[in-house]
């Protein structure tokens, strides 16, 4: 069992820039962080394992950048150059099957609660 608490979210304007944090009860091979934005299905962001595999979505290359602290079980989320588009409900994800870490949710057992993120124009 894998509890994940996220925090960092909140409102901002577009261009500024947020980091968010996961926090894992336990280490876990995959984690990832997703987002759902208002009437839209949840879509996933990035993800990273324990051997340092990373995946990205083309959304967020050049401005989002995931990263772990394991040591800590911190994943974190930071977030660059935001715009009103990336506004919506922030949530970790985790697994501890071993295998390609990608950012498809269903591979994903644990879920955080979600933080929320408001970017305004």
């Amino acid at each position: 069992q894998v509890h994940l608490v996220e925090s960092g979210g909140g409102s901002v304007q577009a261009g500024g820039s947020l980091k968010l944090a996961c926090i894992a009860s336990a280490s876990a091979y995959c984690v990832g962080w997703f987002r759902q934005a208002p009437g839209k299905e949840r879509v996933g962001i990035g993800a990273i394992d324990t051997d340092g595999g990373r995946s990205l979505q083309d959304f967020a290359k050049g401005r989002f950048t995931v990263s772990q602290d394991k040591a800590m079980n911190i994943l974190w989320l930071e977030m660059n150059d935001l715009k009103p588009e990336d506004t919506g409900v922030y949530q970790c994800a985790a697994r501890t099957l071993t295998g390609f870490c990608g950012t498809l949710d269903r591979a994903f057992r644990y879920w955080g609660e979600g933080t929320q993120v408001n970017v305004s124009s």
